[in-house]
């Protein structure tokens, strides 16, 4: 009889997924970060011999993906993809209908991208030092893109001027897309950006790389100097993508999908096409998750205070 009893929690661990899982993402379909999903949920399907079905869910700075997902049943089959959003969003949103901290739970990135500070081609600098340089003889004539008020992009270059103690101009956009164009065009000087996006540009000399925001170099650009090592210590911003369930859900579903993550992570067809695009390929336990999300929620409302920055 205790035998039995004992096979019983067995059993229904084993038992999930014994249906297709959906994976919601707040963006658009066609995205580097749809692209991510979308690789990430078919390696997920091989190797938990289930089907994992983006849903895009865009809106609302990604809180209507989140929220969804946050009122879900915890049963393992609703699963939050998301970005540095989720802990940009509670220092410029009055209001968010779910706690950040208390109403999801960690999964385990699953890959990341490095920004990238970009200058058009024609600026009167080659390098980060020289921008600087520029900056602090120039306080205020520099200008920068972003994709809007309180996206990655802002938040991350206020960072990095505010540690710099210099004053760069914010110019925001409606979308990335439209960013770039004027950035491409001259009419701002500056943008934090990813390889991902950049690189094509980089290429042709119309933008210039001035200086990776990882803390190590990239093998796709090893000649771009980190933030770091050219006078910012300890400084990074990471487009990181991570899985998140429901509060409630069991440990041992977070740990089966911990454990596929882990193991899609090792396999290298998945970490070539990743890399290709310059996307790192990783896998954390949910508690180092946990973690980067608590500091970076405290991070970027000190950077929100300081900057006031308003959602738009």
């Amino acid at each position: 009889m205790s035998a039995l009893a004992a096979a019983v929690p067995a059993t229904a661990q084993a038992a999930w997924p014994d249906r297709p899982v959906r994976l919601i993402l707040p963006f658009p379909a066609g995205g580097t970060v749809d692209v991510v999903a979308r690789l990430v949920a078919a390696n997920l399907g091989q190797q938990l011999h289930t089907q994992f079905v983006v849903e895009n869910v865009p809106g609302a700075g990604g809180t209507i993906a989140t929220a969804r997902v946050a009122r879900a049943e915890p049963d393992g089959y609703t699963v939050l993809f998301t970005t540095p959003n989720h802990t940009i969003n509670p220092s410029i949103i009055a209001k968010l209908p779910f706690d950040t901290e208390k109403d999801l739970v960690p999964v385990s990135l699953v890959a990341q991208i490095p920004e990238l500070v970009v200058a058009n081609g024609n600026q009167p600098f080659t390098d980060f030092k020289g921008f600087v340089a520029y900056a602090r003889a120039n306080p205020g004539k520099l200008d920068y893109a972003s994709a809007g008020a309180g996206t990655l992009p802002h938040v991350t270059m206020e960072l990095l001027l505010q540690k710099l103690d210099i004053k760069v101009t914010h110019i925001p956009y409606k979308g990335a897309a439209p960013a770039m164009n004027d950035l491409l065009g001259g009419q701002v000087a500056l943008k934090m950006d990813t390889i991902a996006t950049s690189a094509p540009q980089i290429g042709t000399g119309k933008l210039r790389p001035l200086a990776i925001a990882s803390l190590k170099r990239s093998p796709l650009m090893p000649d771009v100097p980190t933030v770091a090592e050219s006078g910012v210590p300890g400084y990074q911003a990471t487009l990181w993508m991570g899985m998140l369930v429901p509060k409630g859900t069991s440990p041992a579903i977070v740990s089966t999908l911990n454990t596929a993550i882990a193991a899609v992570a090792k396999q290298p067809a998945y970490r070539k096409q990743l890399d290709a695009a310059g996307v790192e390929s990783v896998a954390t336990g949910p508690d180092a998750f946990r973690s980067l999300i608590h500091q970076e929620i405290g991070q970027w409302a000190d950077v929100v205070r300081k900057s006031n920055i308003k959602a738009q």
